[in-house]
């Protein structure tokens, strides 16, 4: 990446400033502008976390923020409150009151002297979420937004539930912001009150993982804060961009299809991160995409970019599995929009003899009990920390699968879409849960993953009504795969593997099930691009100047798997080591390490148990914190055991001390 030193305008920074709203709550702020915008107001750019701009984000802030402000925008960074140096408290992700500090946020901005009164919104992840939600709220100074791995639908694609099954990510994630929303505020910045506020957010501390847990089918709770609940909310431009190795890449084309603003669309092959930075490469000059985007929106400048096709993605190449790769080799397609003219289904039959072209019969019955410890090579829900993320070599879970393979391709096969399969069959309990998993299957047998979709048999029909299968009854019911971009060469295999366990991406059904395909038609349709490649659209990537800090411990992150062979339990162990860093112009230093462990037994649903710690130290030389957080998870068949306790030191004092225990029924899991 080019490091810019020099910019159209010369940056002025406001460290920590103070935005105040009605209820007289004082929201902080970092703030970067044109030197010169109170005498030449500016467009404003909007970015709203709870990850504490003094650490959290700072490495990205530095890289992003200071360019856009150097071409003449005024980027405004505000931690939501209860975090970082935000006056109150923060109970829940998404909640009305974050949007209607917001809309005071953004009320404030446009009338700043140095802002002209046009406001775009920007992030990933939570920002992202925001963004999407504040443009359904339709603010008269926000005229277009850029949501970055993000989602539409929180119930269908977040880190809760995927396909109505409980994701051991969600618990992940709980465990995260625990520790998270516990960081100090900064005394530097708030003064003689840090010790005050920092005791009032840890003895009102929410366990997150209870109400994400309670609420197990699509209701109100998950309805709210999903834009697609109304699409027509949307009146600024979006721009919505994603990556392959991300879990939030089924948004970009579901939005694309039903938005009806203006809006645009970029999926690369990166995981969970800003795309001029992201792995694996090839990198993009975002930065440069964004001000064409900002520009055109903001400033009024026919910069060409709505002239151009609405999405633009990444078909990757295949290659052998790996847990983590630095490039990703591919062609880039565009589109004109969603569903695109140049995507054609191509349907294969589930048979006796594998996959074929075609209407074909299944003509015996097959069956499949998994093991529960069945998919532990399925790699990370949501790869985020640039550590061993990506799925492995397939064949070990598919061994413990029911396998459909294809004759070898006669010629490529380009997949731009999300595959879907269509499944006749029954169960032996009133529970019970589907993943069905692609894969690209070498000539020297290595298989790779494609795409892979999951289906709670309970919510078949409707993810917010809750219908267990009746044993031994038939029904029809169809699992979608998440989209891809994907070229399958010549000479390789396509397979399906369908099981029904897929650990630990989710919790296991309460009880050990058998799936029963019955004789008839079942059938796999793939989307197959048609369409041309194109050169590379974008520059290479630029930022601002890297933050200045130095690494007193470097990151380790690691992905285990060991096997109990007297029990048979499987333990998937993820070391999430952040390292200890200081950062030179402030002096803050800050370690952050989580350790994940989930637990199963072949046969035993009741084994299957989550423990997640989390240790957070900062401090600089007359002062150090540190809390660790702890959460387990355990279950029998009608109830789910949540426990969780987090112990935080003042300078090797006991600071604060909480714990929380819940029994919560299992009704759709």
């Amino acid at each position: 990446m080019q490091i810019k030193h020099e910019f159209p305008r010369q940056v002025r920074e406001i460290e920590h400033l103070q935005i105040p709203l009605k209820d007289g709550t004082m929201l902080a702020a970092r703030v970067w502008l044109p030197a010169d915008a109170e005498q030449h107001s500016v467009p404003a750019i909007l970015e709203y976390l709870p990850y504490r701009k003094v650490d959290g984000t700072a490495v990205r802030d530095a890289l992003t923020h200071p360019y856009l402000a150097g071409h003449g925008y005024a980027c405004v960074r505000v931690d939501i409150r209860g975090n970082g140096e935000s006056d109150g408290l923060m109970l829940d992700e998404y909640l009305q009151q974050e949007q209607d500090d917001a809309l005071e946020v953004i009320d404030w901005i446009s009338r700043q002297p140095w802002c002209d009164g046009n406001l775009g919104m920007m992030g990933i992840s939570w920002g992202g979420f925001n963004s999407l939600q504040l443009a359904a709220r339709r603010p008269k100074p926000l005229k277009a937004i850029i949501t970055i791995c993000s989602t539409d639908d929180r119930y269908a694609d977040d880190v809760h539930f995927k396909g109505g099954n409980l994701l051991l990510e969600n618990l992940g994630w709980a465990a995260t912001m625990l520790s998270f929303s516990a960081a100090v505020p900064d005394p530097r910045l708030v003064g003689d009150d840090w010790q005050a506020m920092w005791k009032h957010r840890l003895e009102n501390m929410p366990l997150l993982a209870k109400p994400w847990i309670e609420h197990s089918t699509r209701d109100a709770y998950w309805q709210h804060g999903s834009i697609c609940e109304n699409y027509e909310d949307i009146e600024a431009a979006v721009y919505c961009v994603g990556g392959w190795g991300d879990a939030y890449r089924n948004t970009p084309v579901r939005m694309m299809e039903h938005l009806k603003c203006p809006k645009k669309a970029l999926i690369g092959p990166w995981i969970h991160k800003y795309p001029h930075f992201a792995i694996p490469d090839p990198a993009i000059g975002f930065l440069q995409e964004a001000l064409r985007w900002w520009d055109h929106w903001l400033k009024g400048i026919d910069t060409g970019i709505m002239d151009e096709p609405e999405c633009t993605f990444y078909l990757q190449e295949a290659q052998p599995p790996s847990a983590m790769t630095a490039y990703r080799s591919g062609d880039w397609v565009q589109t004109d929009g969603w569903p695109a003219s140049q995507v054609e289904p191509l349907s294969f039959s589930l048979t006796d003899n594998g996959l074929q072209q075609g209407e074909h019969a299944l003509n015996y019955p097959s069956s499949i009990c998994s093991p529960l410890t069945t998919g532990v090579h399925g790699g990370e829900y949501c790869a985020i920390w640039f550590g061993p993320d990506f799925p492995t070599d397939q064949r070990r879970d598919d061994a413990l699968s029911l396998c459909f393979d294809s004759t070898p391709l006669n010629e490529p096969l380009p997949l731009l879409g999300n595959p879907r399969i269509a499944l006749r069959g029954s169960v032996d309990q009133d529970c019970g849960q589907v993943t069905v998993r692609l894969s690209d299957v070498a000539p020297d047998g290595c298989a790779t993953l494609i795409s892979y979709g999951t289906l709670n048999l309970a919510l078949r029909n409707d993810p917010a009504v809750l219908e267990p299968p009746v044993p031994g009854e038939e029904m029809d019911f169809e699992v979608q795969l998440d989209n891809i971009g994907y070229k399958v060469p010549a000479g390789h295999r396509l397979r399906v593997a369908i099981a029904t366990a897929h650990f630990p991406l989710l919790w296991p059904s309460p009880k050990l099930t058998t799936l029963s395909l019955v004789p008839g038609q079942q059938h796999l349709t793939l989307p197959v691009y048609r369409g041309e490649s194109i050169d590379n659209p974008f520059q290479p990537p630029e930022s601002a100047q890297p933050v200045n800090m130095e690494q007193l411990r470097e990151s380790s992150p690691k992905r285990t798997i060991t096997e109990d062979v007297a029990s048979g339990e499987v333990c998937v162990r993820v070391d999430d080591d952040m390292g200890t860093y200081r950062f030179l112009d402030h002096g803050l230093w800050v370690e952050q390490k989580a350790t994940e462990e989930y637990r199963t037994r072949p046969e035993d649903p009741d084994a299957t148990q989550a423990d997640i710690h989390w240790l957070y130290r900062a401090g600089r030389d007359d002062w150090e914190v540190r809390v660790e957080s702890e959460l387990h998870l355990a279950c029998d068949e009608q109830h789910f055991y949540l426990s969780a306790r987090q112990q935080a030191w003042l300078d090797g004092d006991l600071f604060n001390d909480k714990s929380w225990e819940y029994r919560i029924p299992r009704l759709a899991q």
